[in-house]
């Protein structure tokens, strides 16, 4: 009953109990791996789970098991132990997280638990994912969620071997990122006044730092963070800070209303845009950056010449970039429709699937007139998630959560589960197969709601759209 499917999994004979006197092996590189296993399993076991150098829980790195890729793991459990091996960390970082769906559900919890015999069944598992690219894009923009949100999010996506956590940190309703050279950015671009008529101030930024910690907790669980920041459009907060980098300079607060503003960089603002992912490069570490590229109103060749140069800056530089709109040489993740897909595809471009009609999850989950608000125009069911398109040669595909409604951690994560579980299933899953999933998701509903996770959520006011 796991989610997502192992590639290959056989039932054994007899299993392995975790006791207090269980220890672990580790080999040369696999280090992070065996602290991150004794981490996750300690709040609710409270097994102390050891280093020995005769340990019944082996965890191995092995770079000649190529056959696994760059993501797979093989994990043993017989009545002697238990054996973990991968050709990398990230391999063995999704084994960590089967180990703990193999456990009683009550391994979740946060307490500590006595009367559960931490039990594995005996199990011969391979396992590899049959897509690169597994992604979720966290809006922090539109409303700010602060660390420990991100963090524990970064947790409930690693449980689910989702690899990508794309970090939508600018947009006209405010500015998430620390810039050095231009510090009123988040002062004065990180706040508003208030939302849709509300009166309340809301805003936020991050530090240096905690964005760092981040990074390092995302790669500890085998997921890396792309950012982004938005170009030329969707540039509102930005724009209120240093108004002298519009295309017709005005002072104008950051935006209190939802919707696609009529605020732009010029094309002189593009040394700025420099400067900001020259700081962006240094944080986050991973190929890839998003230059956001959509729903600008600029003219199009303006637009175009303005996406280029700042492609070609990431480029220049050893990275990858995405936009939501065809760029030259970058990752294209298109959201109308499939066609957009196709035509990159025809182009050599590398595609990410992200129509909003089967992965935008700020749409609401049905038509139960008791859902919360949400996103008007449709309904995105898990189905719909699970179905989402993948023409061949598309390197995965990605949900969306947009906050413009989403104000609290419940909030968020009740929209995204279990839609985002159904993403998981179908974008790792050698044969992806709705029933069987619907079968898995019975048990799997147990660990969401040990997790906390809310099954429901509470009707909060809804701002005007």
């Amino acid at each position: 009953m796991i989610v997502p499917l192992p590639t290959r999994m056989v039932r054994r004979g007899k299993g392995f109990t975790f006791d207090c006197g269980t220890t672990v092996r580790v080999t040369s590189g696999a280090e992070q791996a065996a602290r991150l296993l004794r981490a996750l399993l300690r709040p609710a076991t409270g097994l102390p789970l050891p280093i020995a150098d005769h340990g019944q829980i082996v965890i191995a790195l092995d770079a000649k098991l190529v056959g696994l890729g760059a993501e797979g793991y093989a994990l043993t459990v017989n009545e002697h132990g238990v054996l973990l091996r991968a050709g990398t960390p990230a391999g063995l970082a999704h084994g960590v997280q089967t180990i703990r769906q193999l456990l009683p559900v009550r391994v979740l919890g946060e307490k500590r638990v006595s009367d559960v015999d931490w039990a594995l069944p005996g199990v011969d598992i391979r396992d590899v994912p049959r897509l690169p690219w597994r992604g979720f894009m966290l809006d922090v923009a539109r409303h700010f969620q602060p660390v420990h949100v991100v963090r524990r999010f970064i947790d409930l996506m690693a449980l689910h071997k989702l690899n990508v956590l794309h970090l939508h940190l600018t947009d006209d309703q405010g500015w998430r990122m620390p810039i050095p050279s231009h510090p009123l950015l988040t002062s004065v671009g990180g706040w508003r006044s208030e939302t849709n008529g509300d009166g309340v101030p809301h805003g936020g930024a991050y530090t240096r730092a905690e964005l760092e910690s981040l990074v390092k907790h995302a790669a500890e669980r085998g997921i890396r963070i792309m950012p982004e920041i938005e170009t030329p459009g969707h540039a509102r907060a930005a724009l209120a800070a240093y108004p002298d980098l519009g295309s017709t300079p005005r002072r104008q607060p950051v935006w209190t209303r939802w919707g696609i503003s009529d605020s732009a960089f010029g094309l002189h603002a593009l040394g700025f845009v420099r400067e900001v992912l020259a700081e962006v490069l240094e944080v986050f570490p991973g190929e890839h950056v998003h230059l956001g590229g959509d729903e600008c109103l600029l003219p199009e060749d303006v637009h175009a010449r303005f996406l280029k140069q700042a492609a070609e800056y990431v480029l220049d530089r050893g990275r990858i970039p995405v936009a939501w709109e065809p760029v030259p040489r970058a990752v294209v993740m298109p959201w109308k429709d499939v066609s957009q897909a196709t035509k990159a595809l025809e182009q050599g471009q590398p595609v990410v699937m992200t129509p909003h009609t089967s992965t935008y999850l700020d749409y609401p989950q049905s038509d139960d007139p008791r859902e919360p608000p949400g996103q008007p125009g449709f309904v995105v069911t898990s189905r719909d998630v699970y179905h989402v398109p993948l023409p061949d040669g598309v390197l995965g595909a990605q949900c969306q959560l947009w906050t413009e409604h989403v104000r609290t951690r419940e909030h968020l994560e009740y929209l995204a589960f279990p839609r985002l579980a159904a993403l998981a299933d179908t974008l790792w899953s050698q044969r992806p197969e709705w029933e069987g999933f619907l079968t898995r998701m019975r048990r799997h509903s147990s660990r969401l709601a040990e997790l906390s996770i809310p099954a429901e959520v509470r009707r909060e006011p809804c701002e005007h759209s």
